[in-house]
């Protein structure tokens, strides 16, 4: 913590950003959830604020997720759509991560290769782009912060564009070319011409500029409209009591109850599995290389989830977009999403009022920033040199994002790539030396591991040796064999000699190699 202070310069601007951007995201997923709206903005504040404090991630932000939208629905309907029992199934659901992290489970984020993630990190930029299109629009049925390809208004992420085309609101388009203009000048030439444009952050007066364009419009001084669901809508206390009024509470009778118990296990599960994959990514992304302690995150993410849960908010996990934004907009530390976090907590007691004049619009516009930085086109090329076993698994991970949802395009992904992986073990379980100065006609060396997924590669090599050859077959440089491949080779040894009239000699071939 001692040093989170180090880089407020950088943090504070971030984190003002990550805040407009969370605002609609919490409030929309809450919506899509079928929690009461004030749910999503509980969990963005534990997300920013004890998540933010507990985790070891420097730029990683947590809050409400997309990808838990449908299962909670679908959670309090099987609970009898009580929602105080499903906060017991969240305060559950964090205790199991605890659980996780101290049973040292989040080994599991190393497992996913790079060119996955980067599809990921690029599917991801992708979609953003494609789903804030209708709010840039002024076409805003589906929720704010949806990352499926199937909609829950029973659309899709392509259908949708086309409906959008059917609704086109000027006033949104109005907003939406004001602020992207605003950006991309205070991007590529203010901050260039002069350091206090660095000093001020462009969001913030895209923010501000979406504010006063939206009041022009409800004074008729510009002859444009935006209706309700175009702007945010953050529930407005009408005092301190009534902020307070809006928590809940966990039903603890409900603890005999085994249907609480599955919903935490898959939430844990699902929760789990997103944050890690979005860490992985973070870290992709983070300038400096800081690698997160996924121990740590899992067991922050539970303490996260157990406070949330007791007070009456939805499951949260590390969620990449507004990590991305985070990182796009120049924070430095975990500073950023404290404050963001702090920021929730007042604003929503204080000045609900004002963030509620901000169009949706403008926080497309931010949005869009952001994408096109997670899938530049560049990255596609540097990808394509690297060859067919990063690129196909890149590719396939991307295309399934953008026509599933997240974890099930990470698995597309992760199939090509253990794809890759085998054909490579097919490959290159052996070599093959010179035979000019040796008395054997083939000289088989084996690969320092060989494992099972060996078998393969080896069986096809020794079948392609012809009958009354001398082989030789070298293990004197392998640490470990298979004992499927130890049996590979001793049959072979039998029936070679008998069916092939073939002599085979086997070096190095100890017991202790076996496993």
């Amino acid at each position: 913590m001692k040093n989170i202070f180090s880089q407020f310069r950088h943090d504070i601007p971030a984190s003002f950003v990550v805040f407009f951007v969370a605002v609609p995201l919490c409030l929309g997923i809450a919506l899509a959830s079928g929690a009461p709206l004030f749910s999503g903005i509980i969990a963005g504040i534990v997300g920013g604020i004890v998540v933010g404090i507990a985790s070891g991630s420097a730029l990683g932000v947590s809050g409400p997720a997309a990808g838990l939208a449908v299962i909670v629905l679908g959670s309090i309907a099987a609970l009898g759509g009580s929602w105080e029992t499903f906060l017991l199934a969240v305060v559950l659901m964090g205790i199991i991560q605890l659980a996780a992290g101290f049973l040292k489970l989040g080994f599991v984020a190393y497992y996913f290769p790079s060119s996955v993630i980067k599809g990921m990190l690029t599917g991801i930029g992708l979609l953003i782009i494609l789903k804030q299109l209708p709010h840039a629009f002024g076409y805003d049925k589906d929720f704010e912060g949806d990352l499926s390809f199937a909609q829950l208004d029973g659309e899709n992420t392509f259908s949708e564009l086309g409906n959008m085309l059917q609704f086109i609101n000027p006033g949104a388009i109005v907003i939406t070319v004001i602020c992207m203009t605003i950006l991309l000048l205070w991007d590529l030439v203010l901050v260039k011409k002069h350091k206090i444009f660095g000093m001020i952050n462009g969001p913030l007066v895209a923010v501000l500029a979406g504010i006063v364009l939206h009041y022009f419009f409800l004074h008729g001084i510009l002859p444009f409209t935006l209706k309700p669901e175009q702007v945010v809508n953050l529930p407005v206390p009408s005092s301190l009591g009534d902020f307070f009024s809006q928590f809940a509470f966990p039903d603890f009778s409900q603890l005999n109850n085994p249907k609480v118990y599955s919903v935490a296990f898959v939430l844990a599960i699902v929760a789990s599995l997103e944050t890690l994959l979005c860490v992985e990514a973070t870290d992709k992304l983070d300038p400096a290389k800081r690698i997160t302690p996924t121990n740590r995150e899992l067991k922050a993410q539970g303490l996260g989830n157990i406070i949330s849960g007791l007070i009456g908010g939805l499951p949260l996990t590390q969620v990449i977009v507004r990590s991305s934004a985070n990182i796009t907009f120049g924070a430095k530390t975990k500073l950023s999403a404290i404050l963001h976090g702090v920021y929730l907590f007042i604003c929503a007691i204080t000045i609900a009022n004002l963030l509620n004049m901000i169009p949706l619009a403008t926080l497309a516009a931010i949005l869009f920033i952001v994408g096109y930085k997670l899938a530049k086109p560049s990255l596609f090329k540097t990808m394509y040199k690297q060859g067919r076993e990063h690129f196909i698994p890149f590719l396939a991970t991307i295309i399934g994002i953008l026509l599933t949802d997240l974890l099930t395009g990470i698995g597309i992904g992760m199939a090509f790539a253990i794809f890759y992986l085998l054909l490579n073990n097919y490959r290159n379980a052996y070599d093959v030396k010179d035979v000019s100065n040796s008395p054997h006609d083939h000289h088989i060396v084996l690969s320092e591991e060989v494992s099972f997924l060996n078998k393969g590669g080896i069986i096809q090599k020794l079948n392609e040796i012809p009958e009354n050859s001398k082989v030789l077959i070298d293990a004197s440089g392998s640490k470990f064999i298979h004992q499927d491949v130890i049996e590979i080779i001793q049959n072979y040894q039998v029936h070679a000699s008998t069916m092939k009239n073939i002599v085979v000699e086997v070096k190095g071939l100890l017991p202790n190699k076996a496993v």
